[in-house]
């Protein structure tokens, strides 16, 4: 059974997980429309991907009132 051989003090253990944080995020501007959004990512507000057009604008639903 592994047992400790000392107490792991509060300070060293700490230090160990120093590098446990998380990141923060780096967002870049669209070269499209210019919001902000994550690197190598589609851009969630104009659908745009290297200048390329790889999803369709959100349009809006329409919805029937007699279905629902």
């Amino acid at each position: 059974m592994a047992v400790p051989q000392n107490k792991v003090s509060k300070s060293r253990r700490n230090q160990r997980r120093a590098h446990d944080f998380l990141v923060a995020a780096n967002p870049n501007e669209c070269s499209n429309c210019g919001e902000l959004k994550r690197p190598h990512h589609v851009c969630p507000t104009c659908g745009h991907y290297d200048s390329k057009e790889i999803v369709p604008p959100h349009a809006v639903a329409e919805i029937d009132e007699d279905a629902a």
